[in-house]
């Protein structure tokens, strides 16, 4: 990680990233508790939600606009387009223009994420991929753990006003600061313009292929603990829903943990063992909402945090070395859209599921599927040619 962090272009790089971080977590959850306050509407507030979750489908052509310009001066003009269009929610409390800035604010997340796996790639050499990323897995788990309480905190004390006005400064900062990053791009492939190349590339290259096809089945199973959290917590343990904020936190802790050690498992042990001994740890910590012991289901989330960033750590530091950097963008959008769209299908799913399903059943078939994912990873080989 010290290693990383010597190349001054990384630590501009880092220090911008902690400003969008900051901003992102400051305002997504804030909108969803407003519009439920505006409403009183469950299913508005859930609106948000999938508002935050839609621009997932966006993903090809996100991904090629960050493959087809300047990745730096994208990160500037979507971090000064950020601060500006949510601005717009000092104006109104109109629903359909919450909606709106939510859907633009989600989908410029998803555009700086497919531009930051290409900035980190031309910044740094391979060998160095692995704490870098672990370091920005870091900060981005200890914002979402802490940043969240913050905005929700100043929503409740003084209202939405300055919680948007932080975040577009945090924005405009972060844009400005970007400009500061010192790099060699590496420049668009100009007959290279194809919107589904990144997935071509992922589903092609042996070991990555695999890898995600793992994790997105990992990924889209732990979707259903989404729904029977709250069964563990109140029908397995007799506590109220409240609980969750607590165990959630638990798994953050875990998760910062894990980003700060995943470095050193992949220099040690390679990307594909790491991911499979994550997804083993993730599985197990999932393993043990189906009991009744409120100690062990503590330990088992803390154990799932550290296996979540131990696996995305080494799922991204592959990606990055088996792609080419012209196709940076590209792949790291097909990625998460690969890897998200299976989780928000089965979280739907469960929603109906647990009406007629014993929730200890959809506990134990998650933590089949994660286990049979880390058993997949596990035994994949990995063609270490990276094509120009």
């Amino acid at each position: 990680m010290r290693a990383a962090l010597r190349a001054p272009g990384f630590r501009r790089l880092v220090l911008v990233w902690t400003l969008i971080n900051f901003a992102d977590s400051l305002l997504f959850l804030t909108i969803a508790i407003w519009v439920k306050d505006l409403t009183d509407s469950d299913s508005a507030a859930g609106l948000v939600l999938a508002c935050l979750a839609a621009p997932a489908l966006l993903a090809p052509f996100t991904g090629h606009l960050a493959d087809r310009m300047s990745r730096r001066r994208l990160v500037t003009i979507a971090g000064l387009v950020a601060a500006v269009v949510v601005l717009a929610l000092l104006v109104t409390d109109r629903l359909w223009v919450i909606y709106s800035v939510t859907l633009v604010y989600a989908t410029i997340g998803y555009l700086l994420a497919a531009a930051q796996s290409g900035l980190v790639r031309d910044l740094l050499p391979d060998e160095h991929l692995a704490p870098a990323n672990g370091l920005l897995t870091t900060i981005d788990q200890g914002l979402r753990l802490l940043t969240p309480l913050v905005g929700a905190g100043l929503y409740t004390s003084i209202g939405i006003g300055p919680v948007v006005a932080t975040t577009a400064v945090l924005f405009a900062v972060a844009a400005v600061g970007m400009t500061t990053v010192r790099l060699t791009e590496t420049p668009p492939a100009p007959d290279d313009r194809s919107v589904t190349a990144g997935f071509r590339h992922l589903f092609g290259t042996p070991g990555l292929a695999g890898m995600t096809v793992a994790l997105a089945a990992a990924v889209g199973a732990t979707g259903l603990t989404n729904t029977t959290n709250f069964a563990a917590i109140e029908v397995g343990l007799g506590k109220g829903p409240e609980l969750l904020g607590v165990l959630a936190s638990l798994q953050g802790v875990g998760a910062v943990v894990g980003g700060l050690t995943a470095g050193l498992l992949v220099a040690r042990f390679g990307e594909l063992a790491t991911a499979a001994l994550g997804l083993t740890l993730l599985g197990l910590g999932a393993a043990t909402t189906i009991g009744t012991s409120l100690a062990l289901i503590c330990v088992g989330l803390v154990a799932a945090g550290v296996g979540v960033s131990w696996t995305v750590v080494a799922f991204v530091t592959l990606r990055q070395r088996l792609t080419p950097p012209t196709l940076q963008g590209r792949v790291s959008a097909a990625s998460n859209m690969a890897i998200n769209v299976p989780q928000l299908t089965a979280t739907l799913a469960a929603a109906a599921l647990i009406l007629v399903v014993d929730y200890r059943l959809m506990i134990g078939f998650t933590v089949l599927v994660i286990l049979a994912a880390a058993t997949s990873v596990a035994v994949q080989r990995v063609d270490e040619e990276v094509p120009a």
